[in-house]
């Protein structure tokens, strides 16, 4: 035993080797820049840093940013960005426990903010602060160089928002004209634009046939005398139709947020519909309106429309067809749009254009009609009849033609090109027979969201408040 003892300690012991153990660090998730930036729309030195400070909600701020909007390399990121609506400058506070390359390195912030605010990104906020006494009068500069614009239609006829608006509010349309006043000033709104109307790009302020709609407001004497407060704008363009006249396309409009919903982007949409009249240009357009643009849009032409006595007639001509036909046993396709006499003389007076006032026309046809539910079922078709023709085609079982449209610089409403092709007939079949209920389905859907979107309409407009 004691040998055995002796001999095992005196001996060196041997121990097992260790595996060396190899880690692979995270990779550095990243975070969304709508998750760690917040802007507030400030209109005094006072309310920077206020806890009840108007924090607006922009449309997608990881647009704004490389790799799916995502911010790299900063642990606790905090960005703060307060926005004057006096002079449109604005200043990010921005703060981080600390910043590591997890592996998608490390954002460099002031290229991304400055693709949103540009020049008008104040490095200081001293200086930042500054420019609400500096530049307190800037809104008033613009305006005293534009065009003061009448509120009150021609023919008397506005809204009962927009006379509400004239009457208890001391709120002006100017119209500012001249590409380097238009560019200065839209230089300023830009970020506006960006942050909030989906989809937008700028402008080209180079081009002279740009001009903006400005609507201001008085503000109280004890709140800075007779300074004004910028509550939305609208950006229109001014191009050539053949043969020997313009026609007006609003490109933009946004009302600021804390003046949305109180009937001002109704009014510059009126305003606009006065002017266009009052110039005499051959229609009024809109580029690519949001849903809720279009919505108060239609709402304000189809009240235009339900007094414009030249088309009353056909229009009692066609809902009187509708009541006394039944479609559902109709073969064929019937034609309820308005005749080209009423097209051209709502063009020529009212401005509306034809693709605007097809879409009226349904609702003026929805809103003439006494028992609804009664008509219901032909009204569809009809609505039914026209979206098939739009989506699918009115002759989608033609050998091989294909009915394309384009956009064209000549003509805001679209042109088109008719061909047909060589060695499809039996394919178009095939894919006809496998999205045959798929189509039927989808077209079901676009129907009842038109419906519903008419039925919206007619509920604002109708003197019986359908």
């Amino acid at each position: 035993m004691g040998t055995k003892n002796q001999s095992s300690s005196s001996a060196p012991a041997t121990e097992p080797k260790k595996r060396r153990r190899v880690g692979f660090s995270k990779t550095d998730p990243g975070v969304e820049a709508s998750e760690c930036i917040k802007i507030y729309l400030v209109s005094s030195k006072e309310e920077v840093d206020a806890p009840d400070s108007y924090c607006i909600q922009p449309v997608d701020l990881n647009i704004f940013f490389e790799e799916d909007g995502k911010i790299f390399g900063y642990q606790g990121l905090k960005i703060t960005v307060w926005l004057s609506s006096i002079s449109f400058h604005a200043y990010a506070d921005i703060t981080f426990e600390s910043t590591s390359d997890g592996g998608k390195g490390i954002t460099d912030l002031k290229p991304a903010l400055q693709n949103i605010f540009a020049e008008n990104l104040v490095e200081r906020k001293d200086d930042f602060l500054q420019t609400f006494s500096t530049e307190s009068d800037y809104v008033q500069s613009i305006v005293s160089k534009g065009e003061t614009l009448q509120l009150k239609a021609p023919n008397g006829h506005n809204s009962d928002s927009v006379n509400q608006l004239t009457t208890d509010s001391d709120v002006e349309v100017i119209r500012v004209v001249g590409t380097t006043l238009v560019g200065h000033l839209y230089s300023r709104l830009i970020p506006l634009v960006l942050l909030l109307i989906d989809g937008s790009n700028a402008i080209d302020i180079t081009d002279p046939g740009w001009e903006i709609l400005l609507i201001v407001q008085k503000k109280n004497e004890e709140l800075g005398g007779n300074q004004l407060k910028l509550l939305g704008f609208a950006a229109i363009y001014r191009f050539y139709h053949y043969p020997d006249s313009l026609r007006l396309r609003l490109g933009q409009i946004l009302v600021l947020p804390p003046y949305q919903q109180k009937g001002y982007g109704r009014c510059l949409l009126e305003v606009l519909n006065n002017l266009a009249i009052g110039e005499d240009v051959h229609d009024l357009t809109v580029e690519e309106p949001l849903d809720s643009l279009q919505h108060v849009r239609t709402c304000i032409d189809v009240q235009r429309l339900l007094v414009f006595t030249p088309i009353q007639e056909a229009l009692d001509s066609t809902i009187l067809r509708l009541k006394q036909e039944n479609l559902s046993k109709k073969t064929q396709t019937c034609h309820f749009g308005p005749p080209p006499s009423a097209i051209e003389d709502v063009r020529k007076s009212l401005k509306i254009n034809k693709k605007q006032f097809l879409q009226c026309w349904e609702v003026l046809i929805y809103v003439g009609l006494e028992s609804v539910d009664k008509y219901m079922e032909n009204y569809r078709t009809i609505i039914s009849d026209r979206i098939r023709a739009d989506v699918i085609g009115k002759d989608s079982g033609a050998a091989g033609k294909r009915l394309v449209e384009f956009p064209t610089d000549y003509d805001q409403e679209m042109a088109f090109v008719m061909f047909k092709s060589k060695n499809v007939e039996a394919s178009s079949s095939i894919e006809m027979d496998e999205d045959q209920a798929n189509q039927e389905q989808q077209l079901k859907q676009l129907v009842d969201e038109r419906i519903k979107q008419i039925k919206s309409i007619a509920q604002k407009v109708s003197p019986r408040g359908l």
